[in-house]
């Protein structure tokens, strides 16, 4: 048994079958969508693997042989059984293009990714999305890595191996609490001012912290953080009732200004503004599902990326 089922091709008794409904070689040749030379070489690879003659070839046409009779009526059972192997495939396949896991930078994922993830359930009720909620060096790790088709990170730059497409466009903000100096000062902040002040700010790998430190000419250049925190809602809470100013999202401290929460100081002399780029791997194409969030984020957002066509030439 385990001899013959390697040396028997499923298509090629789909072959026997159909010459056998069709009462032709040449017809169902023509029902394969292959033509009559192949059909006939499957087949004298179908007797060679079997060791039996299943055609009684002649010049008026192929026939069955009563081997070929026997070897179809045994084939049926085979043959369902196959299409209904290729049919739950198929929806596994299917289940699985709209079931996938996202990885977000925690900007992304507490202030933009909520709004896309509702009208993508909208227009695709039956796409389903897991979030893992990492900073932008772990999300990258984790496309890298294969282990999520897409990722979104808020990070000054985004590796080489990457497919990317922007997504968003934010800036960072120094904020203080309504009791800092800070709060009451008449002139910009200085590049040299935020160097030497002790902040408080997100850990390494953060995209916050990065676009801060690259701004600013390097991590080594800023002085130590007054405090180290892994979340933006700590940090807005530590801001706050603290002495120490932070630098964090505009996006994840509206809220706050508009309730006078925090204190915007303005600052002269650093470009603080960044973008929010989805990022994949060229190699693993996007399926339908996760290209579908992708393209919801950047039209929700009203961005377009410089040499779009490139960036988003993997999306289908």
């Amino acid at each position: 048994m385990a001899r013959l089922a390697g040396q028997v091709d499923i298509a090629s008794l789909a072959l026997l079958r159909s010459v056998a409904e069709l009462g032709s070689l040449g017809k169902a040749a023509a029902a394969h969508g292959i033509s009559q030379p192949s059909a006939s070489a499957r087949l004298r690879a179908l007797e060679r693997g079997l060791g039996l003659t299943l055609l009684a070839r002649r010049t008026s046409g192929s026939t069955l042989t009563a081997a070929g009779e026997l070897v179809v009526g045994w084939a049926s059972a085979v043959l369902v059984a196959a299409e209904e192997f290729s049919r739950n495939v198929e929806v596994l396949a299917q289940r699985r293009s709209a079931e996938f896991t996202v990885a977000a930078s925690l900007s992304v994922a507490e202030y933009l990714l909520p709004g896309w993830l509702m009208e993508l359930h909208a227009a695709h009720p039956d796409i389903a999305v897991h979030l893992r909620v990492a900073n932008s060096t772990d999300v990258i790790s984790q496309v890298l890595s294969g282990a999520v088709p897409v990722g979104f990170v808020e990070g000054p730059s985004v590796p080489r191996p990457l497919a990317r497409a922007v997504v968003g466009t934010d800036r960072l903000v120094v904020v203080v609490g309504a009791h800092h100096p800070w709060a009451h000062r008449r002139t910009p902040l200085t590049p040299a001012d935020l160097r030497a002040t002790p902040l408080l700010l997100r850990e390494p790998g953060s995209g916050t912290r990065q676009v801060l430190e690259r701004a600013v000419g390097g991590a080594g250049t800023l002085a130590p953080p007054a405090l180290q925190l892994s979340t933006t809602t700590s940090i807005r809470t530590a801001a706050a009732g603290s002495e120490a100013p932070a630098v964090l999202s505009e996006l994840t401290v509206r809220a706050d200004l508009a309730a006078g929460r925090l204190i915007e100081v303005p600052v002269d002399g650093l470009d603080l503004r960044r973008r929010l780029h989805a990022v994949w791997l060229p190699s693993a194409r996007l399926d339908d599902a996760a290209a579908a969030l992708v393209r919801l984020a950047r039209r929700s957002s009203r961005v377009t990326s410089p040499g779009g066509t490139a960036e988003t030439a993997h999306l289908r």
